[in-house]
């Protein structure tokens, strides 16, 4: 089981941390800095809240070296450290303490963003509700005014490591690039990094870069979303075996946009089907599954999400009027003969590597109601709504009897759709262990 322990500077916000890690799939508590962990209450999340926030540096080190101590005592493999999401407190000292006690190959990773409630972090600069902090009413605190609004000096004004910059347009080019900044500031010496984030997908991706790194121990440092992501991604990193199976039969322009988001997210390299192969009763239908399944079953080991799909960025027409005529039978059942095609593909993978599979994904009615008929499943257990339309649930009955599917139209949902709802798939079973 893996532990997460939170050092916060005050009970609300630790309390905050808490909830939100519970929510992600990590039952947690929070207690005060002068009590012990009780070591069979049943979380894997411990909040510890220092009530640090405007305490003499004295007290800072003695409170959250004690809470450090405790939070090793208890196995805590993951540490981070909650912020007050308008800055406020003793920040740059607090970091100090926790990097100076746990050693150089330390690395804090602030991201003072809570998008959620209307903080975000461009160009290094706070605002809230597109304020700068330093304008808000929460600015004029009576103990510790906040006096500016850049986020790296602040910090750095309270800090003796060095405080670095990660910008948005680094953020929003992805995971990839996000690692390489890491390293590149690390290399350079410095122990502090703040990045820029505008939204929760953002936050997301810099937690996933984090999870990347294992030379070196890195603390996220921030209001509560990116220590929540980085516990999931950290997880996930545990588990990294377990995939997640798209299936999308749609060959629109819309749906296509749909796919080449996902791709440029995920970095997957698509099973491409020929959907003329399948629209057809003749022998071709099964050798094109047979090539498609083995390329997939190929294609698993090295994808963590594995696309399989009839959409290409050059689609052939298919004229399923002629086609059916010369082959004596109806349109309808040679569209029919494509969605069974692909559904067989996506069963027969996910009975081969069934202890692999996380969860599936399914675009169309026609693919996910073949999927069902192909598996011999009696239905989908509804549980939550992903989106408008994108429903999620588990298979009842047949060959895939409990796995986790989310399922969507067509043409539902913004370009982000197909993404958000794999993304949704990994959270949701973070901590399922599907049994087939």
């Amino acid at each position: 089981m893996m532990k997460i322990g939170v050092i916060a500077d005050d009970l609300t916000g630790a309390n905050a941390t808490g909830v939100r890690l519970t929510k992600t799939g990590f039952p947690a508590s929070t207690i005060v800095y002068d009590r012990e962990i009780i070591a069979d209450a049943g979380v894997e999340a411990v909040c510890i809240d220092t009530d640090s926030r405007y305490a003499p540096d004295e007290v800072i080190d003695r409170r959250l070296n004690r809470a450090m101590d405790e939070l090793e005592r208890w196995g805590a493999g993951i540490l981070c450290k909650r912020i007050d999401s308008t800055v406020r407190g003793k920040i740059g000292y607090e970091i100090d303490t926790m990097l100076n006690r746990l050693g150089e190959n330390t690395i804090g990773i602030v991201v003072a963003s809570f998008p959620s409630s209307g903080r975000i972090t461009s160009g290094g600069y706070l605002l809230v509700d597109g304020v700068p902090v330093q304008e808000t009413d929460v600015a004029k605190d009576p103990v510790m005014p906040i006096t500016q609004s850049y986020v790296p000096g602040l910090i750095q004004q309270q800090s003796e490591n060095t405080v670095g910059h990660v910008g948005l347009e680094t953020v929003l080019a992805g995971k990839k690039k996000i690692v390489s900044a890491i390293k590149e500031q690390v290399g350079n010496g410095t122990r502090i990094l703040v990045f820029d984030a505008v939204t929760d997908e953002e936050i997301e991706a810099i937690a996933e870069a984090m999870a990347d790194i294992t030379d070196r121990r890195l603390i996220p440092i921030d209001p509560g979303p990116l220590t929540a992501a980085f516990a999931r991604s950290a997880h996930h990193r545990m588990v990294d075996s377990k995939k997640i199976v798209v299936t999308i039969g749609s060959v629109t322009t819309h749906t296509g946009r749909q796919i080449n988001y996902l791709i440029d997210k995920t970095n997957t390299s698509p099973v491409f089907v020929d959907a003329a192969k399948l629209a057809t009763f003749s022998e071709s239908w099964e050798t094109e599954i047979e090539r498609a399944t083995e390329e997939a079953l190929e294609r698993i080991d090295q994808e963590t999400v594995l696309l399989i799909t009839t959409y290409s960025t050059n689609p052939k027409i298919l004229d399923l009027r002629t086609l059916a005529l010369e082959e004596g039978v109806s349109q309808d059942a040679l569209a029919k003969r494509i969605s069974d095609g692909l559904a067989k593909i996506t069963r027969v993978v996910i009975e081969k590597r069934r202890n692999d599979i996380q969860g599936c994904f399914s675009s169309g009615g026609d693919v996910t109601a073949s999927l069902c008929a192909i598996s011999r499943a009696g239905g989908i257990r509804l549980e939550d709504e992903v989106l408008p339309l994108a429903a999620y649930g588990s298979f009842i009955g047949g060959h895939l009897d409990g796995l986790p599917v989310v399922t969507k139209g067509g043409m539902i949902g913004d370009k982000k759709a197909i993404y958000t709802s794999v993304k949704y798939l990994m959270t949701k079973n973070t901590k399922r262990s599907v049994q087939l």
